[in-house]
């Protein structure tokens, strides 16, 4: 195992910790795409998020003034047998808390495998292309890339709020989302559009618990409608209040309704209400991999791609006993 410098610590974190962590993945951000693209928000919901404790998942790496210049945690609100590790570390400074917070956060990987009941245990990353380091500290740790997502992002300057006018056939509305049978098609949508791809699918109750938190912006969520059912769903996730950027947390067509414009007629739809509300721009990420080639879509409506991130993987095994 990797040592620390001499004076330097690791702790837990708490949410009084936020500020600090969010000035960390400024510095981070800034140095890798250039500006920050992370709220106090996401860095809340990181430590909070479902099957991540706090106290037994996440490490903060403190050097010898006592300022956190590293943070490593996991990802998996599914509890499925796929994780994320995150690792973010001080440019230059907190370099020397990338490695041991990398093999501390593996090791608890393969615990974190024997507490889902996965015996094999999938394990993913990522990383802008310039974080050498990083992906120097992934390949040495086994890690193999896999494939790239993109940021993508537009200005709403000027956007005209005015509700677009969708393809004839096709109605685009908000979802009602007190509306249980609604929601559940929504959901089924969702979960439809991305069998083929690598998303994790997660059941009904457990998707709503996670959306239904108090501030999700409801009004910023659509449906299309054809045939007289659901076809097409957009969720929206609010950018936080450090940024307001409107995000596209979703956005699916039944196979059988595509290449009709509804994915463009829900976006624009989105847009236009993100304008309405005040937002400055509009953000989603996407997979490049994606077999519907979805990014062409975004290019076409005026999105770019403000960076693209590397996405690594390897597998771990579980551990033979789970710590109590």
């Amino acid at each position: 195992m990797t040592e620390l410098p001499q004076g330097w610590t690791t702790r837990r974190p708490t949410l009084d910790d936020v500020p600090a962590i969010l000035e960390l993945v400024h510095a981070s951000d800034i140095a890798a795409v250039g500006e920050p693209d992370y709220t106090a928000d996401e860095v809340r919901e990181d430590l909070t998020t479902p099957n991540t404790d706090m106290a037994r998942d996440c490490l903060l790496a403190l050097d010898d003034t006592g300022t956190i210049v590293g943070w490593s945690f996991p990802g998996n609100s599914t509890g499925r047998d796929r994780d994320m590790a995150n690792v973010y570390f001080w440019p230059g400074r907190g370099l020397p808390a990338l490695k041991p917070l990398l093999e501390m956060l593996m090791v608890r990987m393969t615990e974190r495998a024997a507490e889902l009941g996965h015996p094999v245990y999938e394990v993913r990353a990522g990383a802008i292309p310039g974080e050498t380091e990083l992906i120097q500290a992934l390949t040495d740790a086994g890690f193999v890339f896999l494939k790239q997502f993109a940021r993508m992002q537009m200005s709403l300057d000027g956007f005209s709020p005015a509700v677009p006018e969708p393809p004839a056939g096709i109605t685009v509305r908000p979802v009602r989302h007190d509306d249980e049978a609604e929601m559940r098609a929504f959901h089924a949508v969702i979960e439809d559009a991305f069998v083929d791809s690598d998303h994790l699918a997660i059941p009904f109750d457990g998707w709503l618990g996670q959306v239904t938190k108090p501030g999700v912006p409801f009004d910023e969520w659509f449906v299309a409608e054809a045939d007289g059912r659901i076809v097409g769903a957009l969720q929206s996730s609010d950018g936080g209040e450090d940024t307001d950027e409107g995000w596209v947390k979703h956005l699916a067509t039944l196979r059988a309704y595509r290449k009709r414009g509804v994915g463009e007629a829900l976006l624009r739809r989105a847009f236009a209400t993100y304008a309405a509300n005040g937002r400055p721009k509009a953000g989603l990420g996407v997979d490049l991999a994606n077999p519907t080639d979805a990014a062409s879509l975004y290019f076409k409506v005026g999105m770019d791609a403000l960076y693209r991130a590397n996405i690594y993987r390897t597998t771990v095994d579980a551990a033979v006993e789970a710590p109590a």
